[in-house]
């Protein structure tokens, strides 16, 4: 037989697995909020700025849409204009009178990330609430405009870049908090400081990447709260994870021909971006939540469900790991922390 097709009918046979997989983890999800942690329980933020880095869709714009219901000003951070004025159009439709504006952030480009620091900076003197949301996910091996790798390079040197940039801001604002969204793909990762960046594509795989730029999310928080911490400033770090939520990164779980079929289908099995922001936004505003904690969904090995603190892997708690990260960090992308 053609090895084209027995290559399909292998992927198809993937997403029939994985279709059957979660319809069951689908079956254990929360039937209903009773008791639950929800959009409805978020205060009042009339007069906080927050940003939110790929608030076009999925996670970033349930979440925006949410700040935004509450009345603060929010930012939509996003590469992709068009994508953005869609999404800035749906919250304003949603939420007559929302204070939403779009402002143009690349996380694969440093020249991006520092335009848009200083152009924030320009306008804004406070920034309550900071949400590294944005992500790539198992793509195939690539470099960002600056040379990284570019699923670490988007997911963590991006972002860490950004935090560095407005860390005056943050360090200024009475209870700002920062929140880095990873994943449970986070278990999956490893730190080769010899090799961080796969070179040239040597012992690079999609889901080793991934999984390293999720673990280096945690580590970036865990590490960022200890120096707020050090600093003796009220701001906070915290991260979440959405388990697994209809976005547009669930394509890439999906095998690719067969993408268009079983798309739907998937939608209907997994938990709404909506649901999948709830993490995000419990991290962000739940004022009884504490710098260091990690959000997630409550459901079956947190892939569904209702915000609920979670725990990470002890990989994520490495300190030295923490440590040299944070170092090779300021090393490649030229920002310090600094107030």
């Amino acid at each position: 037989m053609n090895k084209k097709i027995i290559g399909g009918l292998a992927m198809a046979a993937a997403g029939i697995g994985l279709v059957q997989y979660l319809r069951k983890q689908k079956q254990g999800s929360p039937a209903h909020a009773e008791g639950k942690w929800t959009a409805a329980d978020l205060p009042d933020l009339t007069g906080q700025v927050i940003v939110v880095t790929g608030a076009n869709s999925g996670i970033g714009l349930e979440a925006a849409r949410e700040f935004a219901r509450k009345g603060a000003t929010t930012i939509l951070a996003s590469r992709n204009l068009e994508k953005a004025r869609a999404a800035l159009a749906d919250i304003q439709a949603d939420v007559p009178g929302a204070q939403v504006e779009i402002m143009e952030l690349d996380l694969a480009s440093l020249d991006s990330v520092r335009r848009f620091a200083a152009a924030f900076k320009a306008k804004y003197s406070q920034l309550d609430v900071l949400v590294n949301n944005a992500g790539i996910m198992m793509v195939p091996y690539g470099r960002t405009a600056d040379g990284f790798e570019q699923q670490l390079g988007t997911n963590h040197l991006g972002h860490f870049a950004l935090t560095g940039l407005l860390f005056d801001r943050l360090t200024s604002t009475p209870g700002a908090r920062v929140v880095n969204v990873s994943s449970g793909g986070h278990r999956f990762g490893t730190m080769d400081f010899d090799n961080l960046m796969f070179a040239d594509g040597q012992g690079y795989t999609p889901m080793k990447a991934y999984g390293r730029s999720k673990l280096a999310n945690l580590l970036f928080t865990y590490e960022l709260q200890r120096r707020f911490e050090a600093l003796g400033v009220s701001a906070q770090a915290l991260a979440a994870h959405p388990g697994v939520s209809d976005t547009n990164l669930a394509n890439h779980l999906l095998p690719g021909w067969a993408a268009p079929a079983l798309r739907p289908l998937f939608a209907r099995l997994v938990q709404s971006a909506a649901m999948g922001a709830l993490p995000t936004l419990r991290a962000a505003v739940d004022p009884q939540a504490s710098g260091g904690d990690y959000f997630g969904p409550d459901g079956p090995s947190e892939r569904g469900g209702y915000p609920v603190k979670v725990n990470s892997n002890e990989a994520s708690h490495n300190l030295a790991d923490a440590q040299k990260l944070w170092q090779v960090s300021e090393q490649l992308t030229g920002v310090s922390f600094g107030r």
